[in-house]
Protein backbone atom coordinates (compact mmCIF):
# COMPACT_ATOMS: atom_id res chain seq x y z
CA UNK A 1 0.00 0.00 0.00
CA UNK A 2 1.25 3.44 -0.63
CA UNK A 3 2.20 5.39 2.56
CA UNK A 4 -0.11 7.83 3.72
CA UNK A 5 0.21 11.33 4.94
CA UNK A 6 -2.58 14.20 6.16
CA UNK A 7 -2.99 17.00 3.44
CA UNK A 8 -4.64 20.24 2.99
CA UNK A 9 -7.19 20.70 0.06
CA UNK A 10 -10.20 22.45 -0.68
CA UNK A 11 -8.99 25.17 1.92
CA UNK A 12 -10.79 23.98 4.71
CA UNK A 13 -9.83 20.24 4.32
CA UNK A 14 -7.38 18.34 6.36
CA UNK A 15 -7.62 14.81 5.01
CA UNK A 16 -5.50 11.39 4.50
CA UNK A 17 -4.03 11.02 1.32
CA UNK A 18 -1.90 8.49 -0.40
CA UNK A 19 1.58 9.97 -0.71
CA UNK A 20 2.71 8.22 -3.93
CA UNK A 21 0.02 8.57 -6.34
CA UNK A 22 -0.42 9.88 -10.12
CA UNK A 23 -1.59 13.85 -10.13
CA UNK A 24 -4.71 13.41 -13.02
CA UNK A 25 -6.82 11.49 -14.65
CA UNK A 26 -5.32 11.17 -17.99
CA UNK A 27 -2.00 9.72 -16.15
CA UNK A 28 -4.14 6.73 -15.51
CA UNK A 29 -4.03 5.89 -19.35
CA UNK A 30 -0.20 7.37 -20.24
CA UNK A 31 1.08 4.72 -17.61
CA UNK A 32 -0.81 2.24 -18.79
CA UNK A 33 0.46 2.28 -22.51
CA UNK A 34 4.06 2.62 -20.97
CA UNK A 35 3.84 -0.66 -19.10
CA UNK A 36 1.26 -2.24 -20.98
CA UNK A 37 0.79 -0.61 -24.63
CA UNK A 38 0.50 -4.33 -25.87
CA UNK A 39 -2.21 -5.29 -23.21
CA UNK A 40 -6.05 -6.03 -24.20
CA UNK A 41 -7.30 -2.62 -22.74
CA UNK A 42 -11.43 -2.72 -24.11
CA UNK A 43 -12.95 -5.37 -25.83
CA UNK A 44 -16.59 -4.84 -27.05
CA UNK A 45 -18.28 -7.53 -29.30
CA UNK A 46 -15.75 -7.56 -32.17
CA UNK A 47 -13.97 -5.24 -31.17
CA UNK A 48 -10.50 -4.95 -29.26
CA UNK A 49 -8.34 -2.16 -28.98
CA UNK A 50 -4.35 -1.99 -26.60
CA UNK A 51 -3.68 0.25 -24.20
CA UNK A 52 -1.21 1.53 -26.65
CA UNK A 53 -4.22 1.74 -29.37
CA UNK A 54 -6.69 3.61 -26.78
CA UNK A 55 -4.03 6.62 -25.64
CA UNK A 56 -3.23 7.23 -29.71
CA UNK A 57 -7.11 7.18 -30.60
CA UNK A 58 -7.96 9.39 -27.52
CA UNK A 59 -4.85 11.50 -28.46
CA UNK A 60 -6.06 11.88 -32.16
CA UNK A 61 -9.76 12.56 -31.16
CA UNK A 62 -8.71 15.42 -28.69
CA UNK A 63 -6.97 16.85 -31.78
CA UNK A 64 -10.62 17.00 -33.58
CA UNK A 65 -11.72 18.07 -30.61
CA UNK A 66 -9.75 20.90 -30.23
CA UNK A 67 -9.85 21.56 -33.79
CA UNK A 68 -13.50 22.87 -33.35
CA UNK A 69 -12.63 25.29 -30.54
CA UNK A 70 -12.69 22.98 -27.06
CA UNK A 71 -10.35 23.52 -25.14
CA UNK A 72 -9.40 23.52 -21.29
CA UNK A 73 -12.36 24.35 -18.46
CA UNK A 74 -14.95 23.55 -21.39
CA UNK A 75 -17.47 21.01 -20.37
CA UNK A 76 -18.06 18.10 -22.83
CA UNK A 77 -21.44 15.74 -22.28
CA UNK A 78 -21.02 11.86 -23.01
CA UNK A 79 -24.23 10.92 -23.70
CA UNK A 80 -22.97 7.71 -24.84
CA UNK A 81 -23.80 3.51 -23.96
CA UNK A 82 -21.35 1.27 -22.63
CA UNK A 83 -19.24 1.45 -26.04
CA UNK A 84 -15.79 1.93 -27.35
CA UNK A 85 -15.89 5.41 -28.39
CA UNK A 86 -17.04 6.31 -24.39
CA UNK A 87 -13.53 5.16 -22.99
CA UNK A 88 -11.38 7.26 -25.84
CA UNK A 89 -13.67 10.43 -25.57
CA UNK A 90 -13.11 10.03 -21.71
CA UNK A 91 -9.64 10.70 -22.18
CA UNK A 92 -9.45 12.88 -24.90
CA UNK A 93 -11.36 14.75 -23.25
CA UNK A 94 -9.16 14.83 -20.16
CA UNK A 95 -6.17 15.26 -22.74
CA UNK A 96 -7.09 18.53 -23.29
CA UNK A 97 -8.05 19.81 -19.60
CA UNK A 98 -11.66 19.88 -20.14
CA UNK A 99 -14.44 18.31 -18.13
CA UNK A 100 -16.35 15.29 -19.04
CA UNK A 101 -20.11 15.08 -18.46
CA UNK A 102 -21.25 11.10 -18.46
CA UNK A 103 -25.05 11.41 -18.94
CA UNK A 104 -26.95 7.78 -18.50
CA UNK A 105 -28.95 6.96 -21.85
CA UNK A 106 -31.95 6.17 -20.46
CA UNK A 107 -32.23 10.19 -19.69
CA UNK A 108 -34.69 11.79 -21.99
CA UNK A 109 -34.74 15.23 -24.30
CA UNK A 110 -35.81 17.40 -21.71
CA UNK A 111 -33.86 16.14 -18.35
CA UNK A 112 -30.70 16.22 -21.21
CA UNK A 113 -31.32 19.60 -21.90
CA UNK A 114 -31.18 20.99 -18.62
CA UNK A 115 -27.89 19.55 -18.02
CA UNK A 116 -26.47 20.92 -21.01
CA UNK A 117 -27.57 24.29 -20.09
CA UNK A 118 -26.93 23.55 -16.41
CA UNK A 119 -23.42 22.98 -17.37
CA UNK A 120 -22.85 24.95 -20.30
CA UNK A 121 -21.72 22.34 -22.44
CA UNK A 122 -19.59 23.31 -25.19
CA UNK A 123 -19.66 19.54 -26.95
CA UNK A 124 -21.31 16.64 -26.91
CA UNK A 125 -21.46 13.03 -27.53
CA UNK A 126 -23.73 10.81 -28.43
CA UNK A 127 -25.07 7.61 -29.51
CA UNK A 128 -26.56 7.28 -33.38
CA UNK A 129 -30.25 6.16 -31.83
CA UNK A 130 -29.95 9.17 -29.53
CA UNK A 131 -30.64 11.72 -31.86
CA UNK A 132 -34.36 12.44 -31.22
CA UNK A 133 -33.56 13.10 -27.56
CA UNK A 134 -31.44 16.21 -28.44
CA UNK A 135 -32.80 19.67 -28.05
CA UNK A 136 -33.71 20.55 -31.73
CA UNK A 137 -30.94 23.09 -31.85
CA UNK A 138 -28.58 21.29 -30.71
CA UNK A 139 -26.58 21.13 -33.28
CA UNK A 140 -26.18 24.62 -34.19
CA UNK A 141 -25.74 25.64 -30.80
CA UNK A 142 -22.92 23.07 -29.54
CA UNK A 143 -20.80 20.51 -31.14
CA UNK A 144 -21.76 17.80 -31.41
CA UNK A 145 -20.25 14.54 -32.44
CA UNK A 146 -22.34 10.80 -33.31
CA UNK A 147 -21.54 7.82 -32.54
CA UNK A 148 -22.76 5.63 -35.66
CA UNK A 149 -24.00 3.87 -37.49
CA UNK A 150 -22.02 5.20 -40.42
CA UNK A 151 -24.70 5.14 -43.46
CA UNK A 152 -26.91 7.07 -41.32
CA UNK A 153 -27.96 10.43 -42.14
CA UNK A 154 -27.07 13.08 -39.63
CA UNK A 155 -28.99 15.94 -39.15
CA UNK A 156 -27.07 19.65 -40.12
CA UNK A 157 -24.04 20.81 -38.09
CA UNK A 158 -23.59 17.20 -37.04
CA UNK A 159 -20.29 15.37 -36.75
CA UNK A 160 -19.54 11.95 -37.59
CA UNK A 161 -17.66 10.51 -34.24
CA UNK A 162 -15.01 8.83 -37.14
CA UNK A 163 -14.37 12.30 -38.33
CA UNK A 164 -12.63 14.00 -35.47
CA UNK A 165 -11.10 10.46 -34.31
CA UNK A 166 -9.33 10.19 -37.90
CA UNK A 167 -7.30 13.52 -36.81
CA UNK A 168 -3.81 13.70 -37.04
CA UNK A 169 -2.56 16.01 -35.41
CA UNK A 170 -2.65 15.40 -31.38
CA UNK A 171 -2.51 18.13 -29.16
CA UNK A 172 0.15 18.39 -25.98
CA UNK A 173 -1.81 16.72 -22.54
CA UNK A 174 -2.72 20.07 -20.92
CA UNK A 175 -1.41 20.48 -17.51
CA UNK A 176 -4.42 19.90 -14.51
CA UNK A 177 -3.89 20.27 -10.55
CA UNK A 178 -5.22 17.59 -8.19
CA UNK A 179 -8.29 19.87 -7.30
CA UNK A 180 -9.09 20.50 -10.57
CA UNK A 181 -13.01 19.42 -11.50
CA UNK A 182 -12.00 16.07 -14.14
CA UNK A 183 -15.68 15.10 -14.13
CA UNK A 184 -19.12 16.24 -13.54
CA UNK A 185 -22.09 13.57 -12.80
CA UNK A 186 -25.50 14.67 -11.78
CA UNK A 187 -26.92 12.87 -9.20
CA UNK A 188 -30.96 11.88 -10.10
CA UNK A 189 -32.04 13.23 -6.62
CA UNK A 190 -35.19 12.96 -5.15
CA UNK A 191 -37.00 16.15 -5.87
CA UNK A 192 -36.56 18.88 -8.26
CA UNK A 193 -33.43 18.93 -10.68
CA UNK A 194 -30.46 16.84 -10.36
CA UNK A 195 -27.17 18.26 -8.58
CA UNK A 196 -23.86 18.17 -10.27
CA UNK A 197 -21.10 16.74 -8.22
CA UNK A 198 -17.87 18.00 -9.08
CA UNK A 199 -15.22 15.06 -9.26
CA UNK A 200 -11.74 16.22 -9.18
CA UNK A 201 -8.48 14.42 -10.23
CA UNK A 202 -7.60 14.13 -6.56
CA UNK A 203 -10.57 11.97 -5.64
CA UNK A 204 -10.40 10.00 -8.90
CA UNK A 205 -6.97 9.18 -8.36
CA UNK A 206 -7.59 8.08 -4.81
CA UNK A 207 -10.79 5.97 -5.66
CA UNK A 208 -8.65 3.83 -8.04
CA UNK A 209 -5.69 3.81 -5.54
CA UNK A 210 -8.50 2.50 -3.33
CA UNK A 211 -9.77 -0.64 -5.61
CA UNK A 212 -6.75 -1.09 -6.40
CA UNK A 213 -4.81 -1.69 -3.14
CA UNK A 214 -8.12 -3.71 -1.65
CA UNK A 215 -9.23 -6.03 -4.34
CA UNK A 216 -5.27 -6.89 -5.56
CA UNK A 217 -6.30 -5.34 -8.82
CA UNK A 218 -3.20 -6.04 -12.01
CA UNK A 219 -2.68 -5.46 -15.80
CA UNK A 220 -3.87 -9.63 -15.50
CA UNK A 221 -7.45 -8.53 -14.49
CA UNK A 222 -10.23 -8.87 -16.43
CA UNK A 223 -13.42 -6.56 -15.92
CA UNK A 224 -17.13 -7.10 -17.28
CA UNK A 225 -18.56 -3.72 -16.59
CA UNK A 226 -22.05 -4.57 -16.67
CA UNK A 227 -23.77 -0.79 -14.94
CA UNK A 228 -23.41 1.96 -17.25
CA UNK A 229 -19.92 3.69 -17.62
CA UNK A 230 -21.95 6.84 -17.19
CA UNK A 231 -23.10 5.75 -13.83
CA UNK A 232 -19.96 6.84 -10.69
CA UNK A 233 -19.68 2.77 -10.23
CA UNK A 234 -18.86 1.64 -13.94
CA UNK A 235 -16.88 5.04 -14.39
CA UNK A 236 -14.47 4.88 -11.27
CA UNK A 237 -14.84 1.05 -10.43
CA UNK A 238 -14.19 -0.02 -13.93
CA UNK A 239 -13.14 2.63 -16.23
CA UNK A 240 -10.54 4.20 -14.70
CA UNK A 241 -9.88 1.71 -12.31
CA UNK A 242 -8.78 -0.48 -15.01
CA UNK A 243 -7.08 1.98 -16.92
CA UNK A 244 -5.10 2.70 -13.39
CA UNK A 245 -4.11 -1.78 -13.38
CA UNK A 246 -3.47 -1.34 -17.17
CA UNK A 247 -5.76 -4.72 -17.28
CA UNK A 248 -8.75 -5.22 -19.37
CA UNK A 249 -12.61 -3.73 -19.86
CA UNK A 250 -15.34 -5.83 -21.17
CA UNK A 251 -17.85 -3.78 -21.93
CA UNK A 252 -21.96 -5.36 -22.09
CA UNK A 253 -23.83 -2.89 -24.15
CA UNK A 254 -26.70 -3.94 -21.56
CA UNK A 255 -26.98 -6.93 -18.72
CA UNK A 256 -29.09 -9.28 -19.48
CA UNK A 257 -28.16 -12.94 -17.24
CA UNK A 258 -27.87 -15.24 -20.11
CA UNK A 259 -25.20 -12.72 -22.32
CA UNK A 260 -23.48 -11.86 -19.20
CA UNK A 261 -22.94 -15.39 -18.48
CA UNK A 262 -21.57 -16.23 -22.37
CA UNK A 263 -19.34 -13.16 -21.98
CA UNK A 264 -17.78 -13.91 -18.37
CA UNK A 265 -16.86 -17.45 -19.61
CA UNK A 266 -15.46 -16.34 -23.35
CA UNK A 267 -13.82 -13.79 -21.93
CA UNK A 268 -12.17 -15.45 -19.30
CA UNK A 269 -13.29 -12.24 -16.69
CA UNK A 270 -11.65 -12.15 -13.39
CA UNK A 271 -13.75 -8.96 -11.80
CA UNK A 272 -17.18 -7.77 -12.22
CA UNK A 273 -18.87 -4.58 -9.66
CA UNK A 274 -22.52 -4.99 -9.85
CA UNK A 275 -25.73 -4.65 -7.61
CA UNK A 276 -27.04 -7.61 -5.54
CA UNK A 277 -29.97 -8.21 -8.19
CA UNK A 278 -27.67 -8.74 -11.15
CA UNK A 279 -26.18 -11.74 -9.13
CA UNK A 280 -29.39 -13.24 -8.11
CA UNK A 281 -30.93 -13.00 -11.41
CA UNK A 282 -26.90 -15.11 -12.29
CA UNK A 283 -28.53 -17.65 -10.07
CA UNK A 284 -31.64 -17.93 -11.44
CA UNK A 285 -29.92 -18.04 -15.22
CA UNK A 286 -30.62 -21.99 -16.48
CA UNK A 287 -27.26 -23.54 -16.81
CA UNK A 288 -25.65 -21.17 -14.51
CA UNK A 289 -23.80 -24.14 -12.15
CA UNK A 290 -22.10 -25.57 -15.33
CA UNK A 291 -20.31 -22.03 -16.23
CA UNK A 292 -16.62 -22.45 -16.59
CA UNK A 293 -15.85 -19.48 -14.62
CA UNK A 294 -13.43 -20.68 -12.29
CA UNK A 295 -11.35 -17.48 -13.14
CA UNK A 296 -13.89 -15.09 -11.44
CA UNK A 297 -12.04 -14.34 -8.49
CA UNK A 298 -14.06 -10.86 -7.26
CA UNK A 299 -17.62 -10.13 -7.03
CA UNK A 300 -17.99 -6.67 -6.16
CA UNK A 301 -21.39 -4.98 -5.07
CA UNK A 302 -22.73 -2.27 -3.74
CA UNK A 303 -26.51 0.10 -4.05
CA UNK A 304 -28.23 -2.51 -1.61
CA UNK A 305 -26.94 -5.37 0.56
CA UNK A 306 -26.60 -8.72 -0.43
CA UNK A 307 -28.97 -11.62 0.55
CA UNK A 308 -27.17 -14.15 2.80
CA UNK A 309 -29.41 -16.43 0.35
CA UNK A 310 -27.33 -15.56 -2.53
CA UNK A 311 -23.95 -15.40 -0.34
CA UNK A 312 -24.15 -19.17 0.11
CA UNK A 313 -25.13 -19.73 -3.12
CA UNK A 314 -22.84 -18.00 -4.99
CA UNK A 315 -20.06 -19.98 -2.23
CA UNK A 316 -21.53 -22.75 -3.15
CA UNK A 317 -21.04 -23.02 -6.81
CA UNK A 318 -17.77 -20.77 -6.84
CA UNK A 319 -16.21 -20.34 -3.77
CA UNK A 320 -13.27 -18.84 -5.19
CA UNK A 321 -15.47 -15.98 -5.73
CA UNK A 322 -14.35 -12.91 -3.18
CA UNK A 323 -18.03 -11.26 -2.46
CA UNK A 324 -16.91 -7.43 -1.61
CA UNK A 325 -19.70 -4.89 -0.63
CA UNK A 326 -18.28 -1.40 -1.63
CA UNK A 327 -20.12 0.96 0.18
CA UNK A 328 -20.45 4.31 -1.43
CA UNK A 329 -22.15 7.23 -3.51
CA UNK A 330 -21.59 9.44 -6.32
CA UNK A 331 -20.69 12.24 -3.52
CA UNK A 332 -17.64 9.89 -2.51
CA UNK A 333 -16.00 9.03 -6.17
CA UNK A 334 -17.71 5.60 -5.51
CA UNK A 335 -16.22 3.53 -2.56
CA UNK A 336 -16.13 5.00 1.21
CA UNK A 337 -16.04 1.15 2.98
CA UNK A 338 -15.09 -2.43 1.32
CA UNK A 339 -15.90 -5.37 2.79
CA UNK A 340 -12.30 -7.29 3.73
CA UNK A 341 -11.67 -10.28 1.45
CA UNK A 342 -13.37 -13.62 3.03
CA UNK A 343 -15.22 -11.61 5.99
CA UNK A 344 -18.81 -11.33 3.74
CA UNK A 345 -20.52 -14.69 4.98
CA UNK A 346 -19.84 -13.28 9.42
CA UNK A 347 -20.76 -9.43 8.38
CA UNK A 348 -23.22 -9.94 5.41
CA UNK A 349 -25.17 -7.21 7.92
CA UNK A 350 -22.68 -4.64 7.28
CA UNK A 351 -21.33 -2.68 4.53
CA UNK A 352 -17.49 -3.66 5.52
CA UNK A 353 -14.95 -1.40 7.21
CA UNK A 354 -13.77 2.46 6.00
CA UNK A 355 -11.11 2.49 3.03
CA UNK A 356 -7.61 3.92 4.09
CA UNK A 357 -8.00 7.34 3.33
CA UNK A 358 -11.80 7.52 4.27
CA UNK A 359 -13.21 8.53 7.89
CA UNK A 360 -16.84 8.07 8.53
CA UNK A 361 -18.58 9.48 11.24
CA UNK A 362 -22.10 9.04 12.80
CA UNK A 363 -23.63 11.79 14.25
CA UNK A 364 -27.40 12.89 15.76
CA UNK A 365 -29.51 15.89 14.39
CA UNK A 366 -27.53 18.35 15.98
CA UNK A 367 -23.73 17.38 14.14
CA UNK A 368 -23.03 15.16 17.42
CA UNK A 369 -21.08 12.24 16.94
CA UNK A 370 -22.43 9.13 18.85
CA UNK A 371 -21.53 6.30 20.53
CA UNK A 372 -20.36 3.35 19.00
CA UNK A 373 -23.37 0.90 17.86
CA UNK A 374 -26.04 3.87 17.95
CA UNK A 375 -27.98 5.26 14.76
CA UNK A 376 -27.40 8.81 13.69
CA UNK A 377 -26.44 10.02 9.86
CA UNK A 378 -23.79 9.07 8.03
CA UNK A 379 -21.07 11.98 7.50
CA UNK A 380 -18.08 10.83 5.29
CA UNK A 381 -14.79 12.78 4.48
CA UNK A 382 -11.64 11.95 2.64
CA UNK A 383 -9.82 13.43 -0.22
CA UNK A 384 -12.62 11.28 -2.43
CA UNK A 385 -15.46 13.22 -1.18
CA UNK A 386 -15.99 15.86 -4.25
CA UNK A 387 -15.40 19.69 -3.93
CA UNK A 388 -19.15 20.28 -4.24
CA UNK A 389 -21.46 20.34 -6.62
CA UNK A 390 -21.84 22.93 -10.31
CA UNK A 391 -22.84 25.88 -10.19
CA UNK A 392 -25.37 25.02 -6.99
CA UNK A 393 -23.72 26.68 -3.81
CA UNK A 394 -27.06 26.25 -2.16
CA UNK A 395 -26.71 22.45 -2.02
CA UNK A 396 -23.06 22.88 -1.63
CA UNK A 397 -23.47 24.55 1.73
CA UNK A 398 -26.65 22.42 2.43
CA UNK A 399 -24.70 19.08 2.62
CA UNK A 400 -21.14 19.65 3.47
CA UNK A 401 -19.81 20.98 6.67
CA UNK A 402 -16.18 21.55 6.77
CA UNK A 403 -15.70 18.83 4.12
CA UNK A 404 -17.92 16.02 5.19
CA UNK A 405 -20.57 15.23 3.45
CA UNK A 406 -23.70 14.35 4.73
CA UNK A 407 -24.93 11.14 3.25
CA UNK A 408 -28.88 11.04 4.21
CA UNK A 409 -28.02 7.26 5.24
CA UNK A 410 -29.31 6.44 8.71
CA UNK A 411 -26.40 3.82 10.01
CA UNK A 412 -24.39 3.03 12.55
CA UNK A 413 -20.69 1.99 13.24
CA UNK A 414 -19.73 -1.30 15.90
CA UNK A 415 -16.59 -1.48 17.87
CA UNK A 416 -14.92 -2.90 15.84
CA UNK A 417 -15.01 -0.50 12.84
CA UNK A 418 -17.44 -2.27 10.84
CA UNK A 419 -20.15 0.27 9.25
CA UNK A 420 -23.81 -0.66 9.12
CA UNK A 421 -26.34 1.29 7.17
CA UNK A 422 -30.19 0.83 7.74
CA UNK A 423 -31.88 3.02 5.93
CA UNK A 424 -32.17 6.62 4.15
CA UNK A 425 -33.53 9.04 6.92
CA UNK A 426 -36.36 9.79 4.38
CA UNK A 427 -37.71 6.41 3.69
CA UNK A 428 -37.56 5.40 7.20
CA UNK A 429 -40.99 4.19 8.33
CA UNK A 430 -43.51 5.13 11.66
CA UNK A 431 -45.71 2.89 12.31
CA UNK A 432 -47.63 4.24 15.65
CA UNK A 433 -44.15 5.65 17.08
CA UNK A 434 -42.55 2.15 15.83
CA UNK A 435 -39.69 2.73 13.39
CA UNK A 436 -38.82 0.82 11.16
CA UNK A 437 -35.59 0.30 8.86
CA UNK A 438 -37.43 -0.58 5.35
CA UNK A 439 -33.65 -2.45 4.73
CA UNK A 440 -34.39 -4.89 7.38
CA UNK A 441 -37.74 -6.10 5.89
CA UNK A 442 -35.99 -5.60 2.33
CA UNK A 443 -33.56 -8.36 3.60
CA UNK A 444 -35.91 -10.66 5.05
CA UNK A 445 -37.93 -10.45 1.53
CA UNK A 446 -35.02 -11.10 -0.60
CA UNK A 447 -33.92 -14.36 1.35
CA UNK A 448 -37.09 -16.18 0.24
CA UNK A 449 -36.27 -18.82 -2.88
CA UNK A 450 -37.65 -16.86 -6.28
CA UNK A 451 -37.56 -13.33 -5.00
CA UNK A 452 -34.85 -11.22 -6.89
CA UNK A 453 -35.52 -7.55 -4.78
CA UNK A 454 -37.78 -6.25 -2.40
CA UNK A 455 -38.82 -2.50 -1.99
CA UNK A 456 -40.75 -1.38 1.46
CA UNK A 457 -42.62 1.79 1.70
CA UNK A 458 -44.90 3.52 3.92
CA UNK A 459 -48.81 3.43 3.18
CA UNK A 460 -50.17 6.61 4.61
CA UNK A 461 -52.62 5.53 7.09
CA UNK A 462 -55.13 7.81 9.26
CA UNK A 463 -54.22 5.82 12.83
CA UNK A 464 -50.97 4.96 12.95
CA UNK A 465 -49.35 7.18 10.41
CA UNK A 466 -47.68 4.40 8.21
CA UNK A 467 -48.04 0.92 7.80
CA UNK A 468 -46.04 -1.52 5.71
CA UNK A 469 -46.06 -1.90 2.21
CA UNK A 470 -43.84 -4.21 -0.13
CA UNK A 471 -42.98 -4.09 -3.39
CA UNK A 472 -41.75 -8.04 -4.81
CA UNK A 473 -39.78 -8.98 -8.05
CA UNK A 474 -40.27 -12.48 -8.37
CA UNK A 475 -40.30 -13.44 -12.09
CA UNK A 476 -41.30 -17.15 -10.96
CA UNK A 477 -44.80 -17.53 -10.88
CA UNK A 478 -44.06 -20.40 -7.97
CA UNK A 479 -44.28 -17.61 -5.15
CA UNK A 480 -47.08 -16.55 -3.33
CA UNK A 481 -48.12 -13.79 -1.65
CA UNK A 482 -49.38 -15.78 1.54
CA UNK A 483 -45.54 -17.57 1.51
CA UNK A 484 -44.18 -14.70 1.82
CA UNK A 485 -46.31 -13.03 4.63
CA UNK A 486 -45.99 -16.79 6.38
CA UNK A 487 -42.42 -16.39 5.34
CA UNK A 488 -42.29 -12.51 7.49
CA UNK A 489 -44.19 -13.53 10.46
CA UNK A 490 -41.52 -16.07 11.20
CA UNK A 491 -38.43 -13.54 10.86
CA UNK A 492 -39.85 -9.82 11.61
CA UNK A 493 -41.44 -8.51 14.56
CA UNK A 494 -45.44 -8.13 14.03
CA UNK A 495 -45.14 -4.37 13.53
CA UNK A 496 -42.60 -4.74 10.77
CA UNK A 497 -44.22 -7.38 8.91
CA UNK A 498 -46.18 -5.87 5.62
CA UNK A 499 -49.62 -5.57 5.44
CA UNK A 500 -50.28 -5.26 2.20
CA UNK A 501 -47.56 -6.24 -0.95
CA UNK A 502 -47.46 -5.89 -4.87
CA UNK A 503 -46.15 -9.21 -6.42
CA UNK A 504 -44.54 -8.34 -10.06
CA UNK A 505 -42.91 -10.59 -12.40
CA UNK A 506 -40.93 -7.01 -13.69
CA UNK A 507 -38.09 -5.24 -12.25
CA UNK A 508 -38.94 -2.30 -10.04
CA UNK A 509 -38.68 1.35 -11.40
CA UNK A 510 -34.79 2.62 -10.97
CA UNK A 511 -33.33 6.26 -11.64
CA UNK A 512 -30.66 6.66 -13.78
CA UNK A 513 -27.96 5.76 -11.30
CA UNK A 514 -29.79 2.41 -10.42
CA UNK A 515 -31.32 2.96 -7.60
CA UNK A 516 -34.92 1.83 -6.89
CA UNK A 517 -37.38 4.79 -7.25
CA UNK A 518 -39.26 4.09 -4.08
CA UNK A 519 -40.85 7.84 -4.56
CA UNK A 520 -42.76 6.65 -7.54
CA UNK A 521 -43.28 3.34 -5.91
CA UNK A 522 -45.26 5.23 -3.28
CA UNK A 523 -47.65 6.64 -6.10
CA UNK A 524 -48.42 3.00 -6.66
CA UNK A 525 -49.65 1.72 -3.28
CA UNK A 526 -52.86 0.82 -3.78
CA UNK A 527 -55.76 2.56 -1.27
Amino acid sequence: MPPIRHEAHYGDRIVRCFGDRPTRLHDLLERAAQRHGDNEAVVCGDTRLTWREVHDGAARLAGGLASQGVSAGDRVVLFLSNRPEFVLALFAVQRLGAIAVPVGVREQREGLSWILDHCGARAVFLDGDLVTRLPQDAAQTRLTICCGPAGAELPAGMWRYETLAAWEQAPDVMPAQPEDVAVILYTSGTTGRPKGAMLTHLGIIHSVLHYLVTMDLTHLDRSLLAVPATHVTGLIASVAAFAGAGGTLVLMPAFKASTFLDVAEGERITHTLMVPAMYQLLLLEPGFAQRRLDAWRIGGFGGAPMPVATIDALAKLWPGLHLLNAYGATETTSPTTLMPSGQIRDHADTVGVPLPCADVLVVDDEGREVAPGEVGEIWISGPMVVAGYWNNPEATAREFTAGWWHSGDLGSIDAQGYVRVFDRKKDMLNRGGYKIFSVEVENVLARMPGVVEAAIVGKPCPVLGERVHAFIYAPEASVTLDQLRAFCVECLADYKVPESMTLTDQPLPRNLNGKVLKRELRTQVPG
